[in-house]
């Protein structure tokens, strides 16, 4: 990867686990920290992100590729994959705009060879991820583990896991 990345932390996990929850919840932490947080979330549906009816999705729809729609407040990239892809992270990141961020965080990509946060709930029922993907570099769990041979964190315990991520920035 180019030397203008910042530092990547992607969240490994299961469906269900509650990566989105998590990282809501670590955003607000981060940020009154300093720390400009970027995010890079992946999907595998469908998703319409323009809205039927407004000048973005009819320009969209006439055969426009891609659309920037901007405004004072935020800006919005919407480019078509047309026919779909298999996305990688690292076409993603190319056209991520990471110039201001100190810490982009990845959810989804599970496969990718990046520095990666395990989100573990044994009640849940899944195996854990970390014996089979050398990228993962601690555990947040919400039950105690036999002790794995890296950082194990409290998935309940914010603060931890904010000092924990914030230490890589």
């Amino acid at each position: 990867m180019p030397n203008d990345y910042p530092p990547l932390l992607g969240l490994a996990a299961f469906s269900g686990v509650g990566k989105t929850t998590l990282l809501t919840r670590l955003l607000p932490l981060l940020n009154a920290r300093g720390l400009r947080v970027g995010v890079i979330k992946f999907s595998h549906h469908d998703v319409e992100m323009d809205h039927p009816g407004k000048d973005s999705y009819l320009i969209r729809h006439a055969g426009a590729n891609p659309v920037m729609l901007a405004s004072p407040f935020r800006r919005a990239l919407i480019t078509e994959h047309k026919p779909a892809q298999n996305l990688s992270l690292q076409q993603e990141l190319e056209a991520f705009p990471r110039h201001d961020v100190d810490l982009l965080l990845i959810e989804g990509f599970r496969d990718a060879a990046i520095p990666k946060l395990e989100l573990h709930r044994p009640s849940l029922g899944h195996p854990l991820l970390y014996p089979n993907d050398p990228n993962i570099i601690a555990i947040a769990s919400d039950q105690v583990l036999s002790p794995p041979p890296i950082p194990l964190l409290d998935l309940n315990d914010l603060e931890q896991i904010v000092e924990f991520i914030s230490a890589l920035a």
